[in-house]
């Protein structure tokens, strides 16, 4: 085995310690799953439509296109960073050594709750296999680690952020053409299917060794400027249908946190309000342009590759058809890690989660 578990665990530890008092990391680790608002290059390798590994993605990023759905960082991106981390978590795609110890992305555009949503697009990563890849990545571990133990030790102090149900009815339920679910069932049937699926789901991360969890509720997905050329508002400002199935998903996710919260004692999940702070992202700051993307887009709705995009990016809300621009990023991310109103998040906010200790079974 090498190095005994113990003299490994010791000295992460004591470099957990230290990065800690020099106002570095929070805790060690942050294991990312979802979809293209968290993606950040595991679609790069797949052969699949929802793939923005060129220009002019990126452009506001360190490194250029990454396969990040937006001109800069993702709001994962910016948690990462209140979060004290050096560097941004890497995809599962390229990720190895001990930079797992640092946490992984799983996340995948176009994915979903249902492992059918988003296949005409191509290949995707859905929940089921991003939990799949998190097992491989937990072997990897006991590997560096020494024992299953010390895994389960170590993850029990890192968070989770999970972001997924957008595509579930953007690539999915309002996209009769490709999918009989709305055939099927009505919104309120599909809603509570996506949700009892996801339950189990969760309850597997659970399984896996997570116990710090922020789950991301569905954003706007009526108010992009994809779903409005598409379906149209009815002199709406967004489309009302897919506005309700936001909030309906939202308020049934809300009180999953609840069920999860009151029977599985030793974790703490939170809800984050991803829908009411994206839509305060457009009250509260400068943005000129919120019904349109910043660059010239394709029949997908994404960025035609190498075409020039609008100069004034922190003015506007959304870089494609459908995808924010860092600057809502950055608003949503921040108001996600530190809640600016008590409904941006349910219990309370990431800043306070990261702060339980595993045994601390006073928040219920």
């Amino acid at each position: 085995m090498g190095k005994s578990w113990w003299w490994v665990i010791a000295a992460l530890f004591m470099v957990a310690l230290q990065q800690i008092a020099e106002g570095y990391q929070q805790l060690p680790c942050y294991f990312i799953f979802g979809d293209s608002l968290a993606d950040n290059g595991n679609n790069n390798f797949l052969d699949t439509l929802a793939k923005v590994n060129y220009a002019p993605y990126g452009i506001d990023f360190p490194f250029g296109p990454t396969g990040r759905f937006t001109n800069g960082r993702t709001t994962v991106d910016v948690i990462a960073e209140l979060l004290g981390f050096q560097n941004f978590i890497p995809p599962f795609a390229t990720a190895s050594g001990t930079d797992i110890l640092f946490g992984v992305n799983y996340a995948s555009g176009s994915a979903g709750i249902r492992n059918e949503t988003g296949q005409q697009l191509g290949e995707r990563i859905p929940l089921d296999m991003q939990l799949e890849h998190h097992q491989t990545t937990i072997l990897d571990l006991v590997d560096i680690l020494g024992t299953t133990w010390a895994t389960e030790w170590y993850l029990s102090r890192c968070l989770y952020s999970v972001g997924m149900g957008n595509n579930d009815y953007l690539n999915n339920y309002f996209l009769p053409e490709y999918y009989n679910t709305s055939k099927e069932y009505t919104l309120q049937q599909f809603t509570q299917l996506l949700i009892q699926q996801y339950n189990q789901q969760l309850k597997t991360l659970y399984d896996y060794g997570a116990r710090k969890i922020a789950l991301f509720g569905v954003g706007q997905i009526g108010c992009t400027p994809g779903s409005i050329e598409k379906y149209g508002t009815n002199g709406s400002t967004c489309v009302e249908i897919m506005e309700e199935a936001s909030q309906l998903f939202n308020k049934k996710l809300k009180s999953v946190v609840e069920e999860l919260n009151a029977n599985l004692t030793d974790a703490k999940f939170i809800y984050i309000n991803y829908y009411a702070i994206g839509a305060d992202s457009s009250v509260l700051t400068d943005f000129k342009d919120s019904s349109s993307g910043c660059c010239p887009v394709a029949i997908d709705g994404e960025c035609i590759a190498n075409q020039i995009p609008c100069k004034n990016r922190t003015e506007f809300a959304f870089w494609d058809s459908y995808h924010p621009t860092e600057a809502v990023n950055k608003f949503i991310g921040e108001r996600s890690y530190s809640a600016l109103e008590p409904s941006d998040a349910y219990p309370f906010d990431i800043s306070h989660l990261v702060l339980l200790n595993l045994q601390d079974a006073a928040y219920k």
